[in-house]
């Protein structure tokens, strides 16, 4: 994960380049260590299709979870508006395509999934870096042909 920059205040830029950041770290399965650090250590909560994390802890469970089940995901950042943007923190809307595979033992082969997954992020500055402190998928629009989850 690059040094991130410090701040003084949270610029559209920098959200831009939070959510750019996060999903490459998502799609490389990166150690659970590097992607602590784009999460608020305060107050962490998001809500996901499989259900709601708290906390590093939280996110850490899940995190094991996503990356033993998904492989070969690709997130595509479709839209970022950041509709709300003061000194410290920003709200954010997202609309992400994320594309991935799923192999349960003994099927001969994998199974693909693709969805458009629309979603709100609330980003503050801690200790000079953005970082997600609420994070909800609203919706996920199925692509033709995928799985469902």
């Amino acid at each position: 994960m690059p040094t991130p920059q410090i701040q003084q205040q949270l610029s559209e830029a920098a959200v831009r380049r939070l959510v750019e950041d996060w999903y490459r770290a998502l799609d490389r399965h990166d150690p659970v260590e590097d992607v602590l650090p784009h999460l608020a250590a305060d107050g962490l909560v998001m809500r996901f299709p499989e259900g709601t994390a708290h906390g590093h802890e939280g996110f850490r469970s899940w995190y094991d979870a996503v990356t033993h089940r998904f492989f070969d995901e690709a997130h595509t950042v479709l839209t970022v508006d950041v509709e709300e943007i003061r000194a410290a923190s920003a709200e954010v809307r997202v609309l992400v395509n994320w594309q991935t595979r799923t192999w349960k033992a003994p099927d001969a082969t994998s199974t693909w999934l693709g969805f458009d997954a629309h979603q709100s992020w609330s980003v503050v500055l801690e200790d000079g870096t953005p970082r997600i402190r609420a994070y909800t998928v609203d919706s996920l629009t199925p692509m033709p042909g995928s799985a469902g989850l």
